[in-house]
């Protein structure tokens, strides 16, 4: 059975309190650096995968997009998305994102953000999101970084008095499931190498185009100094790959 906590009503709720549910790409700490690796859109067929409350769908509206499809497998996520959205160009759809069956040359630019990690199939989605795209098209996704997946614990390693010692990294080469806390729940994660992200898009017959890996910058620091910590070690790993011509 595929994972769907966001449908549960206390996960939900706790979900929708996060900054990003309430400030959008605004609230989302890695998004300065995740829309520069966004190509143009002007013109384009997008497809989001995992949409949630459907702010990247909405963005690319706004930058003008020729129409995009959102896809979640939670309803309560659709709903919401569909309460905020208000424009015939783009449209929702409740599909587990592992069970997408679209035509070749469907979409110009497939985009996810922090969704393959809570699915087993990555290798799967790949070969789909190729099929789907255009000659020429990108494939542009942000996943948890695997330092940050390697433990089910994701977390600091602590001093007797609390303060933060140092990220701890264990049981990286064994890849699979995790059972992490996250909100009100007990959540089930894939850890994946970062060599595992890389070689299934290319032997998916991607090319990798970017690489980047987040970090806080000098103002996010001084707009809120506990963020520091986030540059000793990456949170978030960012790909943007491309179907060859």
């Amino acid at each position: 059975m595929k994972q769907n906590k966001y449908d549960d009503p206390h996960f939900f709720s706790a979900y929708e309190k996060m900054p990003r549910s309430l400030k959008g790409l605004e609230g989302a700490g890695e998004w300065p650096l995740l829309k520069k690796l966004l190509p143009e859109l002007k013109d384009k067929r997008v497809l989001d995968l995992g949409c949630g409350f459907g702010w990247h769908c909405r963005y690319a509206i706004m930058k003008q997009a020729h129409f995009v499809v959102g896809i979640d497998i939670s309803e309560k996520m659709l709903q919401r998305a569909r309460e905020l959205t208000d424009d015939p160009h783009i449209a929702y759809r409740q599909i587990p994102m592992e069970d997408i069956h679209f035509a070749a040359d469907s979409f110009d630019v497939v985009f996810s953000s922090l969704a393959f990690h809570y699915v087993r199939a990555f290798k799967a989605i790949c070969i789909k999101v190729h099929d789907c795209l255009t000659s020429g098209g990108k494939f542009v996704f942000s996943v948890e970084h695997p330092v940050f997946t390697a433990r089910a614990e994701q977390d600091w390693w602590y001093d007797e008095q609390g303060n933060r010692l140092h990220w701890p990294i264990d049981h990286y080469q064994h890849e699979g499931i995790r059972h992490t806390p996250f909100l009100t729940e007990d959540v089930i994660k894939y850890h994946r190498t970062l060599a595992t992200y890389i070689n299934t898009l290319v032997d998916s017959g991607f090319t990798i185009k970017t690489v980047k890996e987040t970090f806080a910058t000098e103002e996010m620091i001084q707009n809120n100094p506990a963020m520091f910590d986030e540059n000793r070690r990456p949170m978030f790993l960012l790909i943007r790959a491309g179907k060859m011509m």
